[in-house]
């Protein structure tokens, strides 16, 4: 299953951009694990999304849990389920 996490920044940039680095290599390690396909900011730089692969929900939300940037409270998440069905010329699932 394919599921897209939804961050929210929840304090002031300044202080999201303290634990960056932390959490990009939170984003490195599960790339390299398999476990994350695409993430990146939104604009306007309110947070983020991540698309995972996982067996579960609960799975993700452990992952979640280990982000350093849900351990200093700078983020909120939501988790979504999606089974994508039909993808443009060229992209997965085609």
């Amino acid at each position: 299953m394919i599921y897209v996490i939804d961050l929210e920044y929840i304090a002031p940039l300044a202080e999201v951009e303290r634990h960056l680095e932390e959490h990009r290599e939170f984003l490195r390690r599960h790339y390299a694990q398999g476990h994350f396909l695409m993430s990146g900011p939104k604009e306007p730089r309110t947070g983020g999304i991540i698309l995972a692969q996982a067996e579960s929900l609960e799975t993700v939300r452990q992952w979640v849990a280990e982000d350093p940037f849900h351990a200093a409270g700078v983020a909120r998440y939501e988790v979504t389920g999606w089974a994508p069905n039909m993808s443009a010329p060229g992209w997965p699932g085609e």
